[in-house]
Order: structure tokens, then sequence, then C-alpha cells
């Protein structure tokens, strides 16, 4: 049995490796506050808060195989550091593929530079300050993983689980797509990043991987979509000019149509994974991805409020102009 502590753990990824590791008879422990949810069954919860001064009081005096950080919060990574990186063997740090300074050039490796963490306030700013602090402390004891777009049952974001569940919605009725002639699209299953990053532990893996997925067309990504919600309705394609001058967002957040990024930074979805893979990563299919999104948006409720995406009202009334040109 190894003894894992996970800093944080009630959120998604957290949760789900936490829920591996017990469903492998691991022992684990969650240090958090707990706001973000429960922690799986069978795992320790350690509720603190990590800015305060005894916030490590309850695990610095343990033996723990394997510690894995999920935040990038300054104060938060560095206490966590002091408290307990001089006697952990294996360090986990999860980073992400935002922290590269450029996103022109595909197939770009673990090694591409990173940007200049100016601004800690900036999510990529501070997930370079992350990597660079505890790798000061940690050494050579270190693994990196820099995910790109997470995907897979219960990400809140809704920047994939959008287009399974707007299809499904739609049914038989048309659907807004961006142009996705030449686009990319590259993401990793939470259940597959989170196997790979306890099988890291494990053999005492360490160094920085890109922990992504198979790169793949959107237009294909959009047809598995289509396909999984059995959609027969229109694909309704709108070039980025016309979105952007209709208010439509790239990416993410409110009036947003997902995975769908200017040309410029088609790259951040074209990152090398050979370092991944050779590592003895595993992905599994798009359409069993898919799937089991689909079912979990059936759950939470095919035309809920969404962080990211279109309303299907307004949704349609874009068509419908796009139709009268």
């Amino acid at each position: 049995m190894t003894h894992t502590l996970i800093l944080g753990g009630t959120a998604w990824l957290g949760r789900e490796i936490a829920q591996q590791l017990v469903e492998a008879g691991e022992d684990v422990t969650c240090l958090a506050r707990g706001d973000s949810g429960s922690v799986a069954t069978g795992a320790t919860l350690v509720r603190t808060d990590r800015r305060a001064s005894d916030a490590y009081d309850a695990v610095r005096n343990r033996t723990w195989d394997d510690v894995i950080e999920l935040s990038c919060e300054a104060g938060l990574v560095t206490g966590a550091l002091e408290a307990l990186a001089g006697t952990t063997p294996h360090w986990t740090l999860v980073s992400s593929v935002s922290v590269y300074a450029s996103n022109s050039e595909a197939d770009a490796d673990e090694d591409a530079d990173l940007a200049e963490p100016t601004d800690p306030a900036e999510y990529a700013h501070a997930k370079v300050a992350a990597e660079r602090v505890t790798s000061r402390a940690v050494g050579d004891r270190l693994l990196i993983a820099r995910p790109g777009l997470i995907v897979g049952p219960g990400d809140t974001s809704d920047r994939f689980s959008y287009w399974v569940a707007r299809l499904a919605l739609a049914s038989h009725e048309p659907v807004l797509v961006p142009d996705a002639h030449g686009r990319a699209a590259q993401f990793i299953d939470v259940r597959d990043l989170a196997a790979w990053i306890i099988a890291a532990g494990h053999l005492g893996l360490t160094g920085t991987y890109n922990a992504v997925g198979v790169q793949r067309e959107l237009a294909d990504v959009l047809a598995a979509a289509q396909q999984v919600a059995g959609h027969d309705g229109e694909l309704i394609s709108a070039d980025d000019d016309w979105l952007v001058a209709h208010g439509v967002n790239y990416w993410a957040g409110p009036r947003s149509l997902p995975l769908w990024l200017p040309r410029s930074a088609d790259a951040f979805f074209q990152r090398s994974r050979q370092r991944f893979l050779e590592s003895g990563a595993m992905e599994r299919s798009i359409h069993e991805t898919v799937h089991d999104v689909l079912a979990d948006e059936r759950i939470r409720g095919l035309g809920r409020e969404r962080r990211a995406g279109l309303s299907r009202e307004d949704e349609l009334r874009l068509i419908g102009e796009l139709s009268e040109r």
C-alpha cells in the first residue's frame, strides 16, 4: 500500500485521482478546505485552510510516498514545499500547457520557451512560477505534468461538453459551429490523466511531460459528438470574421463557441506528446469519452445555463441572421 497526500482533492481532477487510488486499495489523504466538494469515499479529508500557519501540522510528521500539488497559488505552493518537500521522495506538480510563451509552433515539446511570470494574477504566469519554485525545492524528485484541455464526465467548464449536449438538445434542428476546416483539437480525458499521474508516482517518474491527447481535427471531434448525440440536423458553419463581428467569443466563457481558437493559436491544440507516450500513457477512444460526457450531461440537464457556449435562443437567432446574408 502506498501513502499519497493530495493537496486539494475535493474538486474534479483531484477527486478523480483520489477515487482511483482508493479503488486500487491505496491510502489517500486530501488536505483541503473542502469547499469544492466531498472527498472520494474511502479517502481521508484533513480539513484546513492552507493559508493558516498550522495548515500542515496534521500531515507533516507522516511518511508520504507521493505528494500531489494541484494549486498554482504562490502562498499555497510555497507553504506546502516548506512543510513537506524535505521528507517526500516523490512530488507531483500538476501544471498546464498554458505555461508556454507561444502557441504558434505545431508539435512544440516540453523544451519550448515558457512565459515570463511577471503577473501572478495571470493563470499561465502563476503556473510557471509554481514550476520554478517547486523545482528549486524538490530538484530531481519532481514530476511536472502539463495537461492541455481536460475533458470528461463531471467537467463544469463546458469547454468540451457543450458540443455533445447542444447536439443532443437540438436533435433534428440546426446547430451553429465555427469553420472547422484545418483546425485542430487536443484534449485528455480526466480519467486517463488521473491514471497516468498515479502510475507515474508509483514508478517514481520525474521530469516534465505534456500530458495531452492525440491531435485531432476539430471537424472529426464535432462529427463524433454528432454521432453520439444522434443529431441529424444541419451543422451551420460561420467564418471567424462573422462570428467575431456578431459578438461570439473564442474558446470559453459566456457567448462563446468552445474549442474554437484563433488560427494564430491553433498550435495550442498541437503540442508534442511523444515523451508522454514513451512514459506509458494510455488514452481511451473519443467515442467513449463523448458517450460518458453525454450521459453526465443528461443528468445535469442539456438545456441548463452554461459557463461556456451560446444559449439555444441566442444560437437560433444567430443562425437566422447568418441565413439572411
